[in-house]
C-alpha cells in the first residue's frame, strides 16, 4: 500500500524546529550537501564504510523511493531556495514483503537534539500504516546513543549475521 506523508512541522529541543517531508527528485544536490556536511564518523555510523559523497546511482535510488516499498524522508531547514537538508530517515521492503529495514542519518549540527528519535517514529508510523508489520535496522555496536534510542523505541537486538562490530534491531509494528 503506497501512503503519502504529509509535511509535518517537528519542534526539537531547544526550541529548534525543522519540516519532515518525503523526499523529492529535485532534492539530489540537498540531500548530497548534507552527506558532505556529515563528519567522517557520522557518515561511518550511517553509511558502514568510508565515503564523503553518494554516487550517482545511490542518489537516484535515495531520491526515487519505490511506491509502495520505500520512503525516504528528510528533515530540512529553510524554505525555498535556502532550504538546507540536515537529516535523513529511510525504510526499504521488498515487494509482497511485511518486513522493512531501516536507516537513520544526520548532519553532525544536528545531532543530540531529538531529531532522530522524532524521524525514527515518523518512519515507524508510516511503515505501520503501509501495513508493514516489522522493522529492523543494522547499526554499529560502537553507534550506543543510536542503540540506547532502538531499545527506547521499544527495539530489541537480535543475532547479526555481520559479527559483533554490527548490531541487529527488530520491533514489531503491531
Amino acid at each position: 500500500m503506497d501512503v503519502e506523508f504529509a509535511p509535518v512541522v517537528v519542534r526539537l529541543r531547544q526550541g529548534h524546529r525543522v519540516t519532515v517531508r518525503a523526499i523529492r527528485p529535485d532534492d539530489t544536490d540537498k540531500l548530497q550537501s548534507a552527506i558532505r556536511a556529515m563528519s567522517d564518523e557520522s557518515r561511518y555510523s550511517r553509511f558502514m564504510g568510508t565515503l564523503r559523497e553518494l554516487s550517482p546511482a545511490l542518489l537516484d535510488v535515495a531520491t526515487h523511493p519505490r511506491a509502495g516499498q520505500d520512503m525516504q524522508l528528510v528533515a530540512a531547514t529553510g524554505e525555498g531556495a535556502e532550504e538546507t537538508i540536515v537529516a535523513g530517515a529511510r525504510y526499504s521492503s521488498e515487494l509482497g514483503s511485511t518486513e522493512c529495514e531501516f536507516a537513520v542519518g544526520l548532519t553532525d549540527a544536528w545531532q543530540g537534539r531529538g531529531l532522530a528519535r522524532r524521524l525514527l517514529e515518523l518512519l515507524m508510523d508510516h511503515a505501520r500504516a503501509s501495513g508493514l508489520t516489522r522493522m529492523e535496522g543494522y547499526i554499529l555496536a560502537s553507534n550506543t546513543r543510536m542503540l540506547g534510542l532502538a531499545r527506547r523505541l521499544g527495539f530489541v537486538t537480535v543475532e547479526s549475521a555481520e559479527g559483533p562490530s554490527v548490531r541487529k534491531v527488530r520491533c514489531d509494528l503491531g
